[in-house]
């Protein structure tokens, strides 16, 4: 062994050394670090054997320090310093995270009570930053798009970690006044606002899966926030995710039908990152928010027959 080695100390060394040198005995020294008697004997021991010198002398009042152990005492009490001050930075950071959690998530997410739900986020942890990307792309996870991903859907096939937060519900909704027109015919008469079928077509498969068959498509918006608007202005009924249409103060669910069963809200995060604090604090946040208002996005009376396909969130 080289005189370097033979003198090299480490942490618990000068843990022990401190525990003697402030309490003047073996037995005080160990039980003020909560180890046993022999054990702190025998690293004592391996110490002074390591740095070729005594560092305590033995009297029968106790002990007390050499030279050499009254030269070593500064320097073990800065690395005792400094050992303290790395477990409060860890410690710190560990109770209060900070950093940016990018979230990607569809443009009607926006419009629900889930946004309460991230200015709730905000306010209890303030050094985390919320990204929010509004797009109905989905953003690839495994190429670090994002690191949290909200997706409108029955099933996510992606090899990412994955929660199905809460099942949907969606209904049919216009304005009371358009409510009054609307009798138990199959919505022979009426309007539906359409998406993206053919200019000509006047149905599609979900309008004649719907309660209002008879109902023709007439009109057209490519996003979901106009379907809303205009809806809400009398031109026609919509179908929307109830936990939207419920929240709209100018619009009910249009009279003769039942709420129909709709996808799931998904809550979607990379593999890597699951042991993040900040991701795993906002995850966690959200999941058991959601869960907790399960009866907001799958209501009472809603039709579990086979999907089909309506307009929705996803848009």
């Amino acid at each position: 062994m080289s005189i370097k080695e033979s003198h090299s100390l480490n942490w618990d060394d000068l843990k022990y050394f401190l525990a003697v040198a402030r309490t003047g005995t073996l037995r005080g020294g160990a039980d003020s670090i909560q180890v046993n008697h022999t054990t702190l004997t025998r690293r004592i021991s391996v110490m002074e054997e390591r740095v070729g010198s005594r560092l305590f002398d033995r009297s029968k009042s106790g002990l007390a320090l050499t030279q050499l152990g009254e030269d070593l005492m500064p320097h073990a009490e800065r690395v005792e310093a400094e050992m303290a001050s790395a477990s409060r930075i860890i410690v710190g950071r560990d109770a209060q995270p900070s950093g940016t959690v990018y979230v990607t998530l569809p443009h009607g997410l926006a419009m629900t009570s889930l946004m309460d739900d991230f200015a709730a986020f905000a306010e209890l942890y303030p050094d985390i930053i919320l990204n929010m990307n509004f797009t109905n792309d989905i953003r690839d996870l495994m190429r670090r798009e994002a690191d949290v991903s909200l997706r409108i859907a029955d099933e996510v096939t992606d090899d990412v970690v994955g929660r199905k937060l809460v099942q949907m519900s969606q209904a049919a909704y216009c304005t009371r006044d358009y409510a009054e027109r609307i009798s138990d015919n199959g919505g022979e008469g009426l309007h539906l606002i359409g998406w993206h079928e053919p200019e000509e077509a006047t149905t599609a498969k979900w309008v004649k899966d719907s309660y209002y068959p008879k109902a023709q498509l007439k009109h057209r918006v490519s996003e979901l926030v106009p379907l809303i608007t205009l809806a809400a202005s009398g031109l026609g009924m919509a179908y929307l995710a109830c936990n939207l249409g419920d929240r709209h103060p100018d619009l009910i669910r249009a009279p003769f039908q039942r709420p129909l069963r709709y996808r799931n809200i998904w809550l979607l995060l990379h593999r890597d990152l699951r042991n993040t604090a900040r991701v795993r604090l906002f995850v966690d946040f959200l999941a058991e928010r959601v869960r907790s208002r399960r009866n907001e996005f799958w209501v009472s009376g809603t039709v579990t027959a086979d999907s089909r396909h309506s307009p929705g969130l996803d848009n």
